[in-house]
């Protein structure tokens, strides 16, 4: 099975998903590279996908870099490349036979150049409305866990229920 690689046009996404939207207008991008990155960590552990997160660095300047966070790599391109023809570089090589690379961004031309490199292509609402449905996923099973061993509206504690099971074993031992 090939693996599956996704790679995310950071700062298309953060113009995109609403969330993040809001904090950019409000001058927290950092906070919004936070949020857009905790939020593709989950959803990359959860659909078991290798995520590659790639920002501008003209946004960033000075900035060149790429580094692991939450389980993502993490790029911010050279001062003068933009994370356009970063991807679009990337996509062409990371696409082999053991690699199925998907490129998330709502840049039409990006899309094109990809998809002519045979990679896939989801646009920043697909992405914004599959990570909410995981999302979902994940709190439903967080709550199935939590209620496995829920005895609802039992007025007994953990010890009691313990004495009762033991006295139940010792009767159910005795013959009369």
């Amino acid at each position: 099975m090939k693996e599956q690689l996704l790679i995310v046009d950071g700062y298309n996404m953060i113009g995109a998903w609403p969330e993040l939207a809001i904090l950019k207008k409000q001058d927290k991008l950092e906070e919004a590279r936070e949020a857009l990155l905790n939020r593709l960590s989950n959803y990359a552990k959860y659909e078991g996908l290798r995520v590659m997160v790639v920002f501008d660095a003209q946004l960033v300047p000075g900035v060149t870099q790429s580094y692991a966070k939450y389980q993502l790599q993490v790029i911010f391109t050279q001062e003068g490349e933009t994370a356009d023809s970063y991807i679009e570089r990337v996509a062409g090589e990371l696409n082999t036979r053991l690699t199925q690379v998907t490129v998330a961004t709502s840049d039409l031309a990006e899309q094109w150049v990809v998809f002519s490199q045979g990679a896939l292509r989801t646009s920043a609402r697909e992405l914004y409305k599959s990570v909410q449905k995981v999302e979902k996923q994940i709190h439903q099973h967080q709550k199935e866990i939590h209620f496995t061993h829920y005895r609802r509206n039992s007025p007994w504690n953990e010890d009691q229920l313990a004495k009762l099971s033991q006295k139940l074993a010792e009767l159910s031992k005795k013959k009369f």
